[in-house]
């Protein structure tokens, strides 16, 4: 019998790839191609989002004919995505009335401040969507759209807009126009969704002037949103999770309490909280991980905005390394306790501080200080950042952590890993596949078309390495404390 294969499109935000899976959950190939950033003002991100979809069609063709693979022998495609990123455009012609709005933009921050000065909205966008008022979301980026691109305006008069995050802009297009559709945990990142009540949020609709029409129907995860066709081949899109629920599902987290940390563009912290959704009181996000066999499961979320990025920021922006791999050998370098400290607040503070104002900033230079030293700082801020985020995360959940599950590109840097565990003073588990967000959408769609079933992806998950913890308690405490103090000074800074 022939090999079977699942797609998983995974649309990041500086490339689009794609990786095939054989039936036993394995890797036989990846294909990848980078996508453009563009800065058109200070604060600024955004992207061609005919790009996004061309790159993404790209790799796929490319993994296809690199591994020599028919799409005759295709099971199903799975699509996971950066989040909030927000696309509109014309339903009618498919073109897009503006370039996709990163989910790192910053131009809605004064639109933010003055709906959070209404402490009752604050709340109910807590309660309602798990989320709170930032220009980090989906919401606040169509409302400037709208308001703002003369294009939008004369066709949302003709009823002809289309919103959608990446994902949905992707399946629109793979299903030429015929279907219109995200996902639970896709949806619940736009500041519009109510989490609660599984629907398009009436009242944050009103508030912002967004009409309902523009907006996608919402599916579970692992469903059979449509099809697309290659080569006379029709192929099932069965699973879309936005990219950090599908690494929750990639790493098999399953029951309430389990927690894995994704070191990409960004570092994103999520616990599996079960049934129900978990409010923070400590500055978490609460979110939907994904929908499946009729059921909807929550996560608390802590979002660190630059993490990999910073490491391209030492690459491309200072120039300091020739490549992103090459950031451990350089901060292994550095024999002595460095008191240099970076705080990589680029696009401001995420979870716990929520600062749009924040601004990257260096601390502890002297005479002696050389690239080395903001390598390792650099390095060992991802790290501080994801302690940040675990404390609160402890706190709101009562759950103390036993181990971290760790994917995304930059764990397979170990020093970053040994000083995370060193830091949190808790094991970290470096999975064999640290490809956790495709593993997680094309665990979805195989179980869509009834390939896999969760304990197939219980038993598959294999540790690479762990990394336990070596770091006096008094050198954690004082490292983690001048932390403190450089965030604090780097607060406030844009205001």
């Amino acid at each position: 019998m022939a090999k079977k294969y699942i797609i998983a499109l995974d649309q990041g935000t500086t490339s689009s790839r794609t990786i095939l899976f054989d039936d036993t959950g394995k890797i036989c190939g990846i294909s990848q191609k980078e996508t453009e950033q563009i800065y058109p003002k200070h604060g600024w991100v955004e992207q061609n989002a005919v790009e996004i979809y061309q790159s993404q069609l790209e790799t796929l063709h490319n993994v296809m004919q690199e591994n020599d693979v028919d799409f005759a022998d295709v099971l199903s495609i799975g699509i996971t995505n950066q989040r909030e990123t927000t696309v509109v455009w014309n339903k009618h012609t498919g073109e897009p009335v503006y370039n996709a709005i990163v989910w790192q933009d910053v131009r809605t921050s004064k639109l933010c401040k003055e709906l959070k000065a209404d402490e009752k909205l604050n709340e109910y966008v807590q309660q309602n969507t798990g989320l709170v008022i930032d220009s980090y979301f989906s919401a606040t980026k169509i409302k400037w759209i709208l308001d703002n691109v003369p294009k939008a305006k004369a066709l949302r008069e003709k009823d002809a807009l289309l919103f959608g995050t990446v994902d949905t802009w992707l399946l629109w297009n793979l299903t030429k126009g015929k279907v219109h559709a995200t996902d639970y945990s896709n949806a619940s990142r736009t500041m519009v969704y109510n989490i609660v009540n599984l629907e398009w949020d009436k009242n944050m609709l009103a508030k912002l002037d967004i009409p309902a029409s523009m907006l996608p129907d919402v599916k579970p995860s692992s469903f059979h949103f449509g099809n697309c066709s290659f080569d006379d081949h029709v192929i099932p899109i069965s699973g879309i999770a936005g990219d950090q629920q599908a690494a929750l599902f990639g790493q098999a987290c399953f029951l309430k309490g389990e927690t894995k940390n994704t070191y990409g563009t960004g570092c994103f912290l999520l616990m599996n909280t079960g049934k129900k959704p978990k409010f923070s009181t400590n500055g978490l996000l609460t979110t939907i991980a994904w929908g499946l066999d009729g059921e909807v499961q929550y996560a608390l979320e802590g979002s660190v905005f630059i993490a990999g990025a910073a490491i391209q920021w030492l690459r491309d922006g200072l120039q300091l390394i020739d490549h992103a791999k090459d950031s451990e050998y350089f901060a292994k370098q550095v024999k002595e306790d460095s008191s240099v400290y970076v705080v990589p607040a680029f696009a401001g503070l995420g979870a716990p501080y929520w600062d749009m104002d924040a601004r990257g900033s260096i601390f502890g230079l002297t005479r002696d200080t050389g690239k080395n030293h903001l390598i390792k700082a650099t390095l060992e801020s991802l790290a501080y950042r994801s302690k940040d985020l675990i404390i609160a995360m402890e706190e709101d959940s009562g759950v103390k952590l036993a181990s971290l599950k760790v994917d995304g590109g930059a764990c397979a840097n170990n020093y970053l890993m040994q000083f995370q565990a060193d830091i949190l003073d808790t094991k970290v588990e470096r999975a064999e596949i640290i490809e956790s967000t495709a593993l997680g959408a094309a665990y979805l769609a195989g179980i869509g078309v009834g390939l896999w079933k969760k304990e197939d992806i219980l038993k598959n998950r294999k540790i690479q390495k762990e990394f336990n913890p070596k770091m006096e308690e008094e050198k954690r405490n004082k490292l983690y404390a001048t932390w403190k103090k450089a965030v604090s000074r780097s607060m406030n800074w844009d205001d």
